[in-house]
């Protein structure tokens, strides 16, 4: 991958800081080489997009600010408060808020593959003693690691689990205060999504003020748009995401749901135009 189109301009300002200061290489050259040399690895484990476009140190968590302020106030001011990255690949998003002060020790990781983790930790020059986040591989659509229970009327009345005894991600039913997904939904249907939706907000901990927030490839009108290697992919609109959320997935008007949709280009074909949806759905 070194030489091509896509290694150029691989980091924006904020991206080439943070990188400099979570690996401690601050010579630009050799930072891009280590950057590449891991991108190569993880080329061999699965050749994404993402990873082809370096969208493993691309920071996202941050890009709807009131959402990010608001799960940073979560983790330092509410006791035991848990964050779930769900979909979070090489953990960046997770090493920015823990940079910026939510405790990493109440944070939970999870994607398909340790390997990306791992990788991760190789990127950041990291290890589990320096960043203690628990990481569960598993997917999402598996009863067996993430099953479909009933919302909770009120938050659980046992202690918290051990969060490093955890198998799945069904030990945390109404426990999360926080869950984030980044360029994740849009990877499946329409009926995926919601499934998707329903899982996840069962895991949200029935207290006003609970959290899912992220971003994922959005249009104008939901329906199917051409994405990556000739495969359809299903968004929504801002006006249908919210409707799902506020209707379907939680009783409406129990949640405030906000979007802001951002005009990407045609990053992924060369007749439309591929626009990221930012969201945040928090209990009331």
């Amino acid at each position: 991958m070194s030489g091509s189109q896509d290694d150029h301009n691989y980091a924006n300002a904020e991206e080439l800081a943070f990188l400099k200061l979570q690996t401690g290489i601050q010579d630009e050259d050799a930072l891009k080489a280590h950057v590449v040399a891991v991108q190569k690895k993880a080329a061999e484990v699965h050749d994404y997009p993402c990873i082809r476009r370096f969208g493993f140190i691309k920071i996202k968590i941050n890009k709807f600010r009131a959402a990010y302020q608001h799960v940073l106030h979560l983790g330092q001011n509410v006791p035991g408060a848990l964050l779930l990255d769900i979909g979070c690949c090489f953990g960046n998003d997770l090493r920015k808020i823990a940079s910026d002060g939510f405790p990493a020790h109440n944070m939970v990781a999870s994607d398909l593959r340790q390997d990306f983790w791992d990788l991760g930790h190789q990127l950041f020059r990291s290890t589990p003693d320096s960043f203690p986040v628990v990481f569960l591989a598993g997917d999402a659509f598996d009863s067996n690691f993430l099953s479909l229970q009933p919302l909770l009327k009120e938050p659980p009345q046992s202690p918290a689990p051990d969060l490093h005894s955890l198998t799945s991600l069904s030990g945390l039913h109404g426990r999360l205060s926080a869950i984030h997904s980044a360029s994740l939904f849009h990877l499946f249907s329409e009926d995926g999504q919601l499934q998707l939706a329903r899982k996840l907000a069962s895991l949200l901990v029935p207290r006003p003020g609970s959290i899912i927030f992220g971003c994922h490839g959005a249009q104008p009108t939901k329906g199917y748009v051409l994405g990556s290697k000739g495969k359809q992919m299903f968004c929504h609109s801002p006006e249908s995401w919210r409707d799902m959320w506020n209707g379907e997935v939680f009783e409406r008007g129990s949640v405030e749901v906000s979007t802001h949709m951002v005009n990407a280009g045609k990053i992924l074909n060369e007749t439309t135009d591929f626009h990221m949806l930012f969201w945040s759905i928090k209990r009331l």
